[in-house]
């Protein structure tokens, strides 16, 4: 495997295409970055602004360039010395027309070719619902929306459609025959009788049967092509086909008709909650979950990928959400015997004590890991009493985040994912009928039971391998941790079901239908965790916000220098070469928000006065009891985060966070009143410029220190063991918020013009243009070049040895080496400490240079007063031995 030396984190879109990525390479090769790191660019959705909902697995998206463009690209970053790493999607694609695998299905149903792609549940407990599409796209009640005149049968050419505003459906084969059949009665046409009862005789294969399937597919393209030709040459009978057309359209009755005859049921937007038939990404109803457990599959969905990791074009991949697969290991496996020299990391959220399963053949994470443990190390744990007390003062709300996570689960699982756990209930009912000692628990029963343990869940998922017979041993005590809190949380159900559920769960009741539960429940749970508590608990608790953040853990207050040391030590011994990120396109805020905001810890007092100032000052501007407390302290952290923010991006952060909080309001239900009152407060204190006085007046002392934190987490992310990535534009100070605010559009150059003045200028002179965030790219420069010079030190064969300063300040300091020529000193939690004096670090034997300032530095021990005085963080390279 060859891994990148660093990676440069691209969103490309229509906005930002191949051309324009193009034009970076000499940028990012003086930045010193190895390989350029790409969202998604396989065939997305028509105005796709991210990638990740692909149509088409077979082509390069034609919005960023094409085929054409990416080869461009490619050259450019092989003239500058670059490789490239790509994030691929193999959990689930976007439905519509634009994907011909999903609209075939929809037109044949389970008979269709494409049919096992998707995972869809074909033999729905329903009647009503078997070998059906459920399509939740209605705006209102099937019936109504039909007697409205809002779904209309269309033809162009030999297609036949339903439309519906800007969706439209395939109709099936078999119901065009019936259509065809009228027509051809109409104008007297044997030859259009003739394939009329063609499309009716074509075959229905078995699920298993691709050969079949194929013919059929084939057969009906035959005869679709004979239409074609027959309408051409033959006027007359697309005016008979039209009439037909005009005559169903005109009565509901033969319409509804039509309707019922296809593969697909149309529905009300909000049947989705309940009785949907197909696993989606989360809960968006648009993405469809993929079966890349079939091999056929697989490689169907993965041949464009492997021929650019083949050829070179591609040197790694980032694989998105692999907690949605059926079986990541099987997945794994499979990518890596097919790139077998690729670099492989993986979108794995872990919680903290969790480690990446043994059985995945990755180099490691896309570094939330790593995030929140170097975040945590800005975080004072002595500010955590007095900000729980503030909090339960301010807001009244509970600090044990535990419970609001439980909470937000259980939530997600009643609102959002009742489908998902619809078909567990479901199948697990089944599973009691051939257990006659449990076959008398009822549906509510299994379904409160199965709910309540997921809700319990301290993990995304197990990794549990059903047709293997596979249990590891933290699976195994996952699963009875969530057991036994459940049993707990509801003792209102009885204790030999909960047993019943842990027996299937960990395999030691056993059969097909006890394996399928599992397998589906582990992708219920990483959904219910992800919309539980990233999309959900992490708006609505908000203690201190820079410790909301994906993979991260609100309750965990800080981190410790022996937990940071254990983690960077255990990750060069098994996962050298694993990704480490401090911003990434999904993160809540960005590092430098979140470095601002965490020196709240560190004076929890001063905050505390401010906040309860702010409000008295601002509570003229309140409509009622709206906002909220929890929303008003939420805003307060938001902007001593952000500011300066422009109102517009302030005003959409809120209104998403309000509406992912789903308390007041949500994208479900909206509350304009509420978010009426909620956009007046806010621009009503943003007008206020006593308010925003007072503001700037609490931030000026925090400016410094913050940026400080920045850069000492920045530099961490540079030089532990690891592969550092720099997320689009956070090489300056970058203050973006949530999605879609952190997906703005990047001046490049102005960061290729700073950068090329950083040679003109010493270290006293970038510090004097802080403001313009030269500092921050100086130190991603040098230490890059740092990284580049000393490949082995950096390297999987190279060393990690914490060390320790000592004095009044040492708990302030960070500090390790590299192999035997690179030493990293970052200082942390700097508002609550005066000075340095007396505070020392011993240097091992020899000169060692300082990157950053230019000093020279001596072994033996030093002040970190004297390393610390002509740049904030410290990064030393060994130029001679003792």
């Amino acid at each position: 495997m060859t891994a990148p030396r660093s990676t440069y984190r691209l969103q490309l879109n229509a906005s930002f295409d191949f051309e324009a990525a193009s034009r970076l390479a000499p940028y990012l090769r003086d930045l010193g970055i190895s390989h350029a790191y790409c969202s998604p660019y396989l065939q997305a959705a028509r105005g796709s602004t991210h990638g990740y909902d692909i149509v088409d697995y077979r082509r390069v998206s034609q919005e960023i360039g094409g085929e054409r463009g990416r080869l461009a690209f490619l050259q450019a970053l092989r003239e500058g010395g670059l490789g490239q790493v790509l994030d691929i999607v193999p959990n689930h694609m976007a439905i519509g027309k634009q994907n011909a695998w999903w609209w075939d299905t929809l037109e044949n149903g389970a008979a269709s070719r494409y049919a096992p792609y998707f995972d869809i549940e074909w033999n729905a407990p329903e009647e009503r619902l078997r070998n059906k599409i459920v399509l939740p796209l209605l705006g209102d009640h099937y019936g109504l929306v039909l007697e409205a005149g809002e779904l209309k049968l269309e033809r162009s050419g030999a297609a036949f459609l339903v439309r519906y505003h800007d969706y439209a459906f395939p109709l099936s084969p078999e119901s065009i025959a019936g259509l065809l059949a009228d027509a051809a009665q109409t104008c007297s046409s044997d030859a259009l009788a003739f394939l009329a009862d063609a499309l009716s005789r074509l075959p229905a294969p078995a699920v298993s049967d691709w050969s079949s399937r194929i013919a059929r597919h084939r057969d009906k393209e035959v005869i679709r092509e004979l239409l074609v030709r027959l309408l051409d040459t033959h006027s007359q009978l697309s005016i008979a086909i039209d009439a037909v057309v005009a005559k169903i359209n005109a009565d509901i009755d033969r319409l509804d008709t039509l309707l019922s005859q296809q593969n697909y049921r149309l529905s009300r937007w909000r049947t989705a909650e309940r009785e949907l038939v197909y696993r989606r990404f989360f809960d968006i109803n648009t993405l469809v979950g993929m079966r890349v457990e079939d091999e056929h599959v697989f490689e169907d969905m993965h041949a464009l990928i492997f021929e650019w990791l083949h050829s070179g074009d591609l040197d790694g991949v980032r694989v998105d959400h692999p907690d949605g697969l059926r079986d990541p290991a099987q997945y794994f496996d499979r990518l890596r015997r097919e790139a077998p020299q690729a670099w492989i990391v993986a979108e794995k959220i872990l919680e903290p004590g969790e480690n990446l399963p043994l059985s995945w053949r990755i180099a490691g994470s896309t570094g939330y890991d790593f995030l929140n443990l170097a975040g945590g190390l800005l975080v004072d744990p002595r500010g955590e009493a007095p900000l729980n007390e503030l909090y339960r003062d301010f807001t009244g709300e509970p600090v044990d985040f535990s419970a609001v996570a439980r909470e937000k689960r259980n939530l997600i699982l009643r609102e959002v994912l009742g489908s998902d756990l619809n078909r567990l209930t479901a199948l697990f009912l089944q599973i009691c009928e051939d257990h006659r000692e449990h076959r008398d628990y009822t549906r509510h029963e299994i379904h409160e039971a199965i709910r309540e343990i997921i809700a319990c869940f301290s993990v995304y998922r197990t990794y549990i391998r059903a047709e293997w017979g596979v249990v590891n041993p933290s699976d195994r005590e996952y699963v009875t941790q969530a057991i036994e809190e459940s049993s707990r949380n509801r003792p209102d159900l009885e204790q030999r079901l909960f047993d019943f559920i842990n027996a299937v769960l960990v395999l030691e009741c056993r059969g097909a239908l006890e394996g399928e539960f599992v397998m589906r429940f582990q992708q219920v749970t990483a959904a219910a965790m992800a919309k539980g508590i990233e999309d959900t608990a992490f708006y609505t608790y908000a203690r201190l916000i820079s410790l909301n953040e994906v993979g991260g853990d609100p309750s965990r207050f800080g981190t410790s220098l022996d937990d940071f040391h254990r983690w960077c030590a255990d990750t060069q011994e098994n996962y050298p070469c694993t990704l480490l990120a401090t911003s990434t396109h999904d993160t809540k805020r960005s590092e430098d928000v979140r470095a601002r905001i965490s020196l709240l810890s560190e004076i929890p007092s001063e905050w505390a006065a401010a906040v309860r100032q702010w409000s008295r000052d601002n509570g003229n501007y309140r409509t009622g009891n709206w906002p909220d407390r929890k929303a008003e302290y939420l805003l307060y952290q938001t902007l001593v985060g952000a500011w300066p923010i422009s109102k517009d991006r302030l005003l959409a952060y809120m209104k998403k966070a309000a509406r992912e909080a789903k308390e007041h309001t949500s994208w479900i239900s909206p509350d304009e009143s509420y978010e009426e009152a909620l956009e007046k407060f806010i621009n009503s204190i943003l007008d206020d410029a006593d308010f925003r006085a007072s503001l700037e007046s609490f931030l000026n002392p925090l400016i410094h220190p913050a940026r400080v934190n920045s850069l000492s987490l920045v530099l961490l992310k540079l030089t532990a063991p690891g592969i550092p990535d720099i997320y689009q534009g956070t090489e300056l100070w970058d203050f973006s918020l949530v999605d879609p605010d952190n997906r703005r559009a990047v001046d490049y150059e102005l960061r290729a013009r700073l950068l090329g003045e950083l040679d003109r200028l010493c270290p006293d002179q970038i510090l004097i243009r802080a403001e313009e965030g030269l500092p921050k790219l100086w130190l991603i420069r040098q230490a890059l070049r740092t990284r580049n010079s000393r490949p082995q030190t950096f390297g999987a064969d190279s060393t990690y040895q914490p060390l320790w300063a000592s004095g009044s300040g040492a708990n302030h300091i960070i500090a390790f080496a590299r192999g035997d020529d690179v030493i990293v000193v970052a200082p942390r939690l700097q508002m609550s400490i005066n000075d340095w004096n007396g505070t020392v670090l011993e240097i091992p034997e020899g000169e060692w240079r300082n990157q950053l300032s230019g000093d020279l530095v001596h072994s033996g021990k030093q002040e970190i007063a004297t390393l610390l005085a002509h740049f904030p963080v410290a990064l030393l390279t060994r130029e001679s031995a003792a």
